[in-house]
């Protein structure tokens, strides 16, 4: 093929022109221990710091990579060309990882064009040549990008000899088209990442049931993930050859889902990306439908269920205690009052007999506390861990047979699998309605339109589309694979806010041939993939960021014009890969299926070209005409009259030459290499928040717009100072000076001085709600104490108000809110005009006031906008309101099927137990309003209370004494001007044991006395009473000496010399980090702060650093302990600014209601913790999820 130059010239570098910056990164775990960190490695300098944080982190080669080449030279390569290996002959060699974009780029172009050159695809050197230069050029621009595994795995042994052993894999040689099985690990790459795999009704055979288990292992290890459609599996009602009956379909299901949740720890965290089909006709369809609804269920009754048990046990066990009665009449309900209330109402909630009973005689035994451990609801806790059906998304495949009997109100029958005899007769209105209930409350299952896919298929006569990938994109023959890349539509765009539409037929042209020879230089898990996916091809390439283009544009995402464009740069896309497709068959022939299946191939490639004339009628044996593209609805004529061009030249090439590929494009999630491409949206997707918090290059975040609406606004003919005030409405002016109610001049008249205003303003800037900076933290506490008059159980309470303490209305605090930190949305900006309000709708409601978002009908048009011209599908989700019912959800899904999509998966929100609800019923004020107890207690009544309660909770038994030898740390402060040496003993597990006090030069009593003190408690934690009740018992008491705590960076201030013991105790032993005043600045081994986080001072070696945390003398001289750092939190924006329970905060809080769930949905996130670091920033992405921190998904591009 010829090769044109459109980016790059002739004998010059296509990175002559960019220009590159130093940047460096790190991987922490949610524990915040250092896991990798690069410093100093080049990007592009247009690259952010997200984008170049998961290109090294997660797409630089980690180890093996030398650092001296030479070439070996191959029989008809060019030189320039030849495979490179470690040059051992050199006195320098030595192998790290890769540390520099420009490594990354070469390997992956040179990979593409060195097996291009093998397979015979360019016309000559010269075209070779160009296809390097200008695919270095687009990956170094983010105009394009393929799938991770691309990444991953491509080029590693072409450019650094990098190879092992096979792992099981096959080709089949593009030479003399035998399957081979592989003898190297890298020499050819598995760069695919979309699977498609059969499972046969057997046990143990080859192709059965446990053999998919293993074949999925295979996948799922590479970061692969695979669909199946298990409808082939007898129905639990169906009768086995040996007699009996089946284990049934949802046995196996529970078994291959549980393997998967093991997987997917083996070397990565995200979990398993798995599809599960099964036809609606099938005998066990209805408990299939269910299965996600029950587990939920399940997950429900065992948090509630661990926490009314744990609660009512421990009431009858203090009971049982907190009784004056002689010998056993305190264990006899009869005799004890309080015991018989306590097992009435235990008994009222269902708890168990047997538990009460045990309680009651583990109380007999002298035992005074229990441990019952409780659950919650995160999505990756043990609760959800119990149950099963949590590693995998779920389809129901309908035909339109189906669904006319949904219409019509008739019965549908199952299916049995073995015989083809009637199982069960149902009413089909009565089936559906059960989907749709499931899809209400939690999400599954999804919907694949089995009749509409099948009736775009290219390949009929090779057998039937009964499954999809994971994310639903690919919709291809069982045993087949998929490589995916996909276009960052803002690089296309040119001056005048229009597609350049030769640049951005040239990428496709150049990008369908990559995917070409992706699949001709790849090998696969198994021999049925290896053969099938040579024998069809197909590619997936798609495209990103439509809703950042059409914002741009200042074109509205739902509105007739948004979807003609979707529509055009999609049919043109799609028009020219097949155009390509058919010019790479010239030269190499058609795919080897295609003459079995070439009228059926021309009849699609006729329907497409129909929709993009804008055809109504005259389609060819379509159950579901598509939705037809109107070129009238574009303002870009240019951008209409190429998109149906494009199938002219597509259509006229496959009668001639037939085509290489069975399927060429689909649109996929994007996430991961979305966020490379430093994308404002993904795939076909709107954006989900107006403001965006951008991540810096030392840590920490910063507010920014939306980068696409000062674009929009200026296209929608706004003046850059309207533009201006519209910014600093959204996002604030990021200070309190000049703003209404409150501001500096009021600030002052309440005691504030300019120093006190200063901290207030250095601490503004970062927050998105100004009371997360009135706080002790940020004032400091002597200010708060003694200028403002607010008492020390004031600021320890965590519901405490200081803007409402001060004087200031709700609604004055809203006002000054709002010009402060901005109101992250567009909606009531006094200079936006209400018809342009749709431009800048997004998925979700944007910040604390907005109210407008998509509709779930617009979600829906896009896809059926777009889908006339995919090969494949689309990887989208359907959002949807939380207070949508179960017929909004079942009147989606049959809007779908009239538009003819092929798949549909809804999201309503809060559907998942895992996802809070953006809103709730009743406010926590309301309820404190509503049901306020009285907690009017004097400190001595909460003294002896809790001291009380410790008095309750011993546990008598043996005492577990310290070793002899024994660890722990001494501590030196000075509390109220006196010295005081804290000294802790530990057992071999780390948890406390001893305690000693001592003060520096004082009195003989109070030495005496502490000293004795400290040996009572020891005591007391040798014989089992937890370090928490001593904690709850002896915080907060008062007595002197009290005040400032000098020496210790953790407390500040204490009110005894036993508050200041046990909140040290607290934060050091149980993380108790809400009883600090400071951030732990005061480990000065750690690896640096801020932008220094991580580095080794004064080029200190680890060892060094150990030994600052170790006792030489404990460890008897023995160099045995490896370096951990563990420097503190992720310094994400809701780890530093949303205010979590314990209230450790470096910026703090006043308002507890401000969680860090609440503040991640505030800022357009889903409020799940991402669980590969552990940040509050996932977002819906197609039918998975991202993390837009560290670029994590859950699907499988």
């Amino acid at each position: 093929m010829k090769i044109n130059r459109e980016f790059t010239s002739d004998n010059q570098s296509p990175y002559q022109n960019i220009k590159f910056k130093k940047v460096s990164t790190e991987i922490r775990n949610p524990d915040g221990s250092i896991v990798f960190e690069l410093k100093d490695f080049e990007v592009p300098e247009q690259w952010s710091q997200v984008a170049s944080d998961i290109l090294s982190q997660k797409y630089f080669r980690k180890a093996g990579v030398p650092n001296k080449l030479k070439r070996t030279e191959e029989r008809n390569i060019p030189s320039w060309l030849s495979p490179r290996i470690a040059d051992e002959e050199s006195s320098d060699l030595n192998y790290s990882s890769e540390k520099n974009s420009q490594q990354v780029f070469d390997r992956l172009a040179g990979a593409w064009t060195y097996w291009g050159w093998k397979g015979g695809y360019f016309s000559s050197e010269e075209d070779a040549k160009a296809f390097f230069d200008e695919v270095r050029y687009m990956l170094a621009n983010q105009m394009i990008a393929p799938n991770s595994p691309q990444w991953f795995n491509t080029g590693l042994n072409w450019a650094y000899g990098i190879d092992g052993p096979s792992q099981g894999h096959f080709y089949v040689d593009h030479e003399n088209g035998k399957l081979t099985r592989s003898s190297s690990s890298y020499e050819r790459p598995q760069p695919h990442a979309c699977f498609i795999q059969s499972v046969d009704d057997d046990l143990v055979n080859d192709g059965g049931i446990m053999d998919l288990w293993v074949r999925e292992a295979r996948l799922f290890k590479y970061g692969s993930g695979t669909g199946t459609n298990f409808s082939s599996l007898r129905g639990s009602t169906e009768g086995l050859s040996g007699g009996g009956k089946s284990s049934g379909l949802m046995s196996f299901l529970k078994i291959g889902d549980r393997a998967a949740g093991a997987i997917k720890s083996g070397g990565t965290t995200r979990r398993a990306a798995k599809m599960v089909v099964v036809d609606i006709d099938h005998p066990d369809i209805e408990e299939f439908i269910k299965w996600k609804v029950t587990e939920e269920q399940k997950v429900a009754s065992i948090v509630t269920g661990s926490k009314i048990c744990s609660k009512h046990l421990k009431s009858i066990m203090n009971a049982c205690h907190n009784c004056e009665a002689d010998g056993e009449s305190c264990f006899e309900p009869s005799k004890n009052p309080a015991l018989k209330r306590e097992i009435i109402a235990a008994r009222q909630n269902e708890v168990p007999e047997n538990y009460i009973q045990r309680i009651i005689h583990f109380a007999k035994q002298g035992y005074k506390s229990i441990e019952f451990e409780t659950y919650n609801t995160d999505w990756d806790s043990e609760a959800y861990v119990t149950v099963s059906g949590q590693n995998s998304n779920n389809s129901v495949r309908v035909t339109d047979e189906f669904l006319d009997a949904v219409i019509n109100d008739k019965e549908w029958n199952l299916v049995n699998r073995a015989d083809g005899s009637i199982n069960k007769t149902v009413n089909a209105k009565e089936l559906w309605d059960q989907v749709g209930y499931s899809a209400w409350a939690c999400a599954d299952p999804g919907i694949q339109f089995h009749t509409t896919i099948n009736d775009w298929h290219t390949c009929p006569e090779s057998g039937e589309i009964r499954a999809s990938n994971p994310c639903s994109e690919y919709m291809f023959l069982d045993n087949t694979a998929c490589n995916l890349a996909s276009l960052n539509l803002m690089t296309f765009m040119d001056e005048n806010k229009c597609l350049n539409t030769s640049l951005f037929k040239h990428a496709v042209r150049i990008w369908t041939l990559i995917l070409e020879i992706s699949v001709m230089m790849a090998q696969f898990p198994s021999k049925e993939i290896a053969k099938l996916s040579y024998e069809y091809r197909t590619l997936g390439l798609g495209y990103a960021n439509l809703g950042g283009y059409l914002m741009s544009k200042g074109v509205a995402y739902d509105s007739e014009e948004g979807r003609s464009n979707c529509a055009a740069i999609t049919s043109l896309m799609t028009g020219i890969s097949y155009a390509t497709s058919a010019e790479i068959a010239s030269e190499q022939g058609p795919f080897p299926g295609y003459q079995q299946n070439a009228k059926n191939m021309l009849r699609v490639i006729r329907n497409h070209k129909r929709a993009a004339y804008g055809n109504a009628e005259g389609y060819e044996d379509l159950n579901i005409n598509p939705v037809p593209f109107i070129v009238e609805n574009l303002r870009d004529t240019n951008l209409g009259m190429e998109a149906q061009k494009a199938w002219d030249e597509a259509y006229e090439g496959g009668q001639k030459y037939g085509y290489r590929n069975a399927q060429t494009t689909v649109i996929a999630p994007t996430g991961t290499i979305g966020l490379v491409m430093d994308c404002d949206t993904t795939g076909i997707e709107p954006d989900f928040a107006m403001v965006k918090f951008k991540k810096l290059a030392g840590g920490g975040y910063f507010k920014i717009i939306n980068r696409t609406v000062p674009e929009a606004l200026k296209q929608l003919q706004y003046t850059d100072e309207e533009v201006e005030e519209t910014i600093n409405y959204a996002v604030g002016y990021g200070t309190l000076k000049d703003a209404p109610f409150i501001n500096h001049e009021s600030l002052k008249e309440k005691g504030f001085d300019d120093e006190q205003l200063d901290l207030l303003e250095q601490n503004l800037k970062n927050v998105f709600d100004i009371r997360f900076s009135f706080n002790s933290f940020t004032l400091g506490k002597e200010f708060c104490s003694e200028k403002l008059n607010i008492s020390d159980e004031q600021l320890a309470d965590m519901n405490f108000n200081m803007l409402a303490f001060l004087g200031f209305s709700n609604e004055e605090i809203d006002e000054a809110n709002t010009y402060c930190c901005g109101t992250m949305t567009l909606e009531g900006s006094p200079y936006i005009k209400e018809e342009h309000l749709s431009v800048f709708d997004c998925a979700n409601p944007c910040g604390r006031i907005g109210k407008r978002f998509l509709s779930v009908e617009s979600h829906i048009r896009m896809m059926a906008a777009a889908q006339p011209f995919i090969s494949g599908a689309i990887s989208k989700t359907i959002n949807m309101p939380s207070d949508s019912d179960v017929e909004d959800c079942n009147e989606a899904y049959l809007l779908s099927w009239k538009l003819g999509t092929k798949a549909n998966a809804l999201y309503r929100d809060g559907s998942k137990l895992s996802q809070p609800l953006a809103s709730k019923l009743v406010e926590d004020e309301d309820v404190t309003e509503s049901g306020q107890i009285d907690t009017a207690q004097t400190q001595v009544e909460k003294t002896i209370a809790v001291a009380q309660e410790a008095v309750n909770s011993i546990v008598y038994g043996s005492r577990n004494k310290v070793p002899d030898r024994r660890k722990g740390y001494i501590q030196k402060a000075i509390v109220g001007g006196h010295k005081v040496y804290l000294h802790t003993g530990e057992y071999e597990d780390g948890s406390l044991g001893e305690i000693f006090i001592d003060m520096h030069k004082e009195g003989a009593f109070l030495r005496s006395l502490m000293n004795n003190f400290a040996i009572a408690i020891s005591i007391g934690l040798q014989y089992g009473v937890p370090l928490e009740e001593y904690v709850e018992a002896y915080t907060f008491t008062r007595f002197d000496p009290a005040g400032v705590v000098q020496g210790n960076n953790r407390i500040k201030n204490a009110t005894s010399i036993l508050d200041y013991v046990f909140r040290e105790l607290a934060v050091s032993y149980l993380g108790r980090n809400d009883l600090a005043h400071a951030d732990n600045t005061d480990v000065d081994f750690s690896l640096g702060t801020g932008a220094e986080e991580g580095t080794l001072k004064n080029n200190e070696i680890p060892w060094k650093l150990v030994k600052k945390v170790s006792s030489q003398g404990y460890l008897r001289g023995q160099d045995g302990l490896s370096v951990v750092s563990s420097s503190g939190d992720m310094g994400s924006i809701t780890a530093e600014q949303a205010v979590s329970s314990s209230g450790s905060s470096s910026t703090g809080t006043s308002d507890a209601s401000m969680s860090r769930v609440q503040a991640a949905r505030m800022m357009g996130y889903e409020g799940d913790a991402c669980p590969e670091c552990g940040s509050f920033t996932l977002v819906r992405n197609g039918t998975c999820l991202k993390c837009d921190t560290c670029g994590a998904t859950t699907g499988c591009s």
